[in-house]
């Protein structure tokens, strides 16, 4: 099969696809659709499904069932290493024994690409994520986020038209992690290159997303702007995982202009009531 067109900012389509390990789905029916050169963040608890997906989208796993379509063309099927994708890993995942500039340059030699074409393009892709001093420094004498910022280089390198990262600042602390999810957002503005992008992380969502799918049990909840699912979330599990909350819940009844929802005696409009909660509910945000 033929592998991806290197073109930028290719659309993503899932469409009812399931994973299962035997009688255990981790994905069941998952269908969401990104367009081209969005930033799209895949959100949920452990287990839920999300790197699963972003598994699925690089090629590392393969679907039960379902359709698979990256830049139009079907992937089911495709190996990894033909998909033409772009991954960063949590781990950074260098090559130990590697110079900075051969392990970004890695991806290109593999692609055939000239000497001189390598250089210029090591060269930029160091410069745009601000490691262009490191070329000839090895990965064990580079921080953490100094790594990240390679695994990054060398992900982007070769022009992918998708770029997936598997929860890539997790290892890191607090205020570099803040830093650098300043420097994807930028990188993504500068490539226009469709990013996934896996977290459990709802701050780290809600900084960098274009919009947020949240899993749940091998389900999409709920697809939104971080906006939308804050103010009009569609379950309540979205609605407790986005933000803090106070759950209230009380008896609806229905006074001739919509239904009223009732708390310890007193009386609130319900303009309308979360998917599969059979009792309303109010969410109280601080």
């Amino acid at each position: 099969m033929n592998p991806i067109p290197d073109n930028r900012g290719a659309a993503i389509d899932l469409e009812s696809v399931t994973k299962a390990y035997g009688a255990f789905k981790a994905l069941d029916g998952v269908s969401l659709r990104i367009e081209p050169g969005e930033f799209m963040t895949l959100l949920g608890p452990s287990g839920s499904g999300k790197t699963t997906t972003l598994n699925v989208i690089a090629g590392f796993t393969d679907v039960s069932s379902g359709k698979l379509l990256v830049g139009g063309q079907s992937v089911v099927g495709v190996p990894a290493h033909k998909r033409n994708i772009g991954v960063v890993f949590q781990h950074y995942a260098l090559f130990p024994h590697m110079t900075v500039g051969r392990n970004v340059a890695y991806p290109l030699t593999l692609r055939g690409v000239g000497q001189e074409e390598r250089k210029r393009r090591v060269a930029k892709a160091l410069d745009m994520v601000k490691m262009g001093d490191f070329a000839h420094r090895y990965p064990s004498e580079l921080s953490g986020g100094q790594q990240q910022r390679v695994a990054l280089a060398r992900a982007i390198v070769f022009d992918p038209p998708l770029l997936l990262m598997d929860e890539p600042l997790g290892a890191l602390d607090k205020k570099l992690r803040e830093w650098l999810q300043l420097e994807i957002k930028r990188i993504h503005r500068e490539l226009g290159t469709t990013f996934v992008y896996v977290t459990h992380d709802q701050e780290e969502a809600l900084v960098l997303s274009d919009r947020i799918a949240v899993f749940n049990r091998g389900r999409i909840e709920q697809v939104g702007t971080g906006r939308q699912l804050y103010d009009e979330p569609a379950t309540l599990f979205v609605g407790r995982f986005i933000g803090d909350s106070t759950v209230l819940r009380g008896e609806a009844r229905s006074d001739g202009t919509g239904t009223a929802l009732t708390i310890a005696g007193e009386t609130v409009a319900a303009p309308r009531r979360l998917a599969g909660e059979a009792s309303p509910v109010m969410l109280l945000r601080p």
